[in-house]
């Protein structure tokens, strides 16, 4: 066991954690003022409710005893077994405590992204049965499959360094079917919805940027030369990104935004997020920059084609970046920067990693698609998942919550 690995994964989780606030502030912002504190509660909620599940079975169900490739076990339920020794499935040099406590941090922050898709109209006591039901049901399990020792998605030989297939792609697939599912905003094509609050958007966007050297940096599990590469190769990503984002919007409006800033350096996070441990620094570069266009055209043109009210991105930003990232893995991961991966990419005339990318971004895709279907579908036969027309109109911060995050601004929404 290595302190110097202990302390920095503690400090990565710490980090890490730090995000979900983040992501909260980063979506409020994004909404209308008389939706705020909801909007904040849908993400912050998840802090509570994701640790405790997590420690009560999401930890054994996503990292215990093998089951067929799909799921462990609850041998250790309430972190029965897991103490100070560490696990060598996982890490010979961090205590499994910990190394469940880092990982513990992706299982609050993964569902918390689908909110975006969602924002505006869904009731909080249905997000919160969602929350908890797709959390047990989409996120163990594909955890497992991905990272868990003896899933079968790992035994595909794909890589996914920090979560592009956990993390993002499952829950921008999953917010794309649940705002399908839930059905358009009211005004939505008639209103322009604007962001109330860009000053939160870009602190929020500044604290997941921060939240992000530790959510790669910390996936090497040890600090080591591994973990700087991936600090390297994630900032070096979200700042081409935001770079591509500001020159696209100088070319299409003739000005950059500060919103359409802040949104490339967290697609440019979420592209480099699969890749960021076996891709060089130049290919970060290449990776960053592509996503900016790629997300554009799908928040632009892609949504306004098919028409639906994807409210805040979610899979625009993280399913479509997650995508591109996993793909990109493929094409670019060299063996000589981490050896877990069992072939170089595409681009060192190597097909076989490309391939298993491809899989594994489609079983991802389907799997959590058609169990968020099969999630609110059920729900819907036993409750009402949407406010009331009334109670959207009022806002959700008062018909949900009973407060107001602006009281002075009141009916002029």
């Amino acid at each position: 066991m290595s302190l110097a690995n202990s302390a920095f994964i503690i400090m990565c989780s710490a980090f890490v954690f730090l995000m979900t606030p983040g992501l909260a502030l980063f979506y409020s912002g994004l909404e209308r003022r008389k939706n705020t504190l909801n909007t904040l509660m849908s993400c912050f909620f998840i802090c509570g409710v994701g640790s405790i599940l997590w420690v009560a079975f999401g930890y054994s169900l996503s990292f215990g005893t093998d089951h067929g490739g799909f799921i462990g076990s609850l041998s250790n339920a309430f972190f029965n077994g897991v103490g100070a020794e560490p696990n060598p499935a996982y890490s010979s040099t961090l205590p499994e405590s910990l190394f469940a406590v880092f990982q513990m941090m992706f299982a609050i922050i993964t569902p918390a992204l689908i909110c975006g898709a969602v924002a505006g109209r869904m009731k909080f006591s249905a997000l919160f049965i969602f929350i908890t039901a797709w959390s047990i049901i989409v996120y163990y399990p594909l955890a497992h499959m991905v990272w868990g020792d003896g899933g079968f998605i790992r035994e595909l030989n794909c890589i996914d360094f920090a979560g592009g297939n956990v993390v993002h792609i499952s829950s921008g697939i999953s917010g794309l079917v649940a705002c399908i599912m839930l059905g358009k905003r009211r005004g939505f094509g008639m209103v322009s919805y604007k962001p109330h609050n860009i000053p939160f958007v870009i602190l929020g966007a500044g604290l997941l940027w921060f939240g992000w050297f530790g959510f790669n940096g910390g996936s090497a599990l040890a600090a080591d030369g591994l973990a700087v590469h991936a600090i390297l190769t994630t900032n070096t990503s979200a700042a081409t990104a935001m770079l591509s984002w500001m020159l696209l919007e100088r070319i299409i409006h003739g000005k950059p935004t500060a919103l359409g800033t802040a949104t490339g350096a967290v697609v440019g996070l979420v592209a480099i997020t699969p890749g960021a441990g076996f891709v060089s620094i130049w290919a970060s570069m290449i990776i960053g920059a592509l996503v900016s266009p790629i997300c554009y055209f799908t928040m632009t043109k892609i949504k306004e084609k098919f028409g639906y009210d994807d409210a805040l991105d979610a899979f625009g930003c993280h399913g479509i970046g997650g995508v591109w990232g996993g793909i990109a893995t493929g094409i670019f991961a060299q063996r000589s920067i981490n050896s877990t991966a069992k072939w170089d990419g595409l681009f060192f005339g190597e097909t076989k990693l490309f391939v298993a990318q491809i899989i594994s971004i489609v079983i991802t895709m389907v799997f959590a698609g058609a169990a968020t279907f099969v999630i609110l579908f059920i729900m819907k036969k036993f409750m009402s998942i949407r406010v009331t027309p009334e109670e959207e109109a009022q806002g959700l911060d008062i018909t949900e919550h009973s407060e107001s995050a602006y009281p002075a601004f009141t009916g002029l929404d």
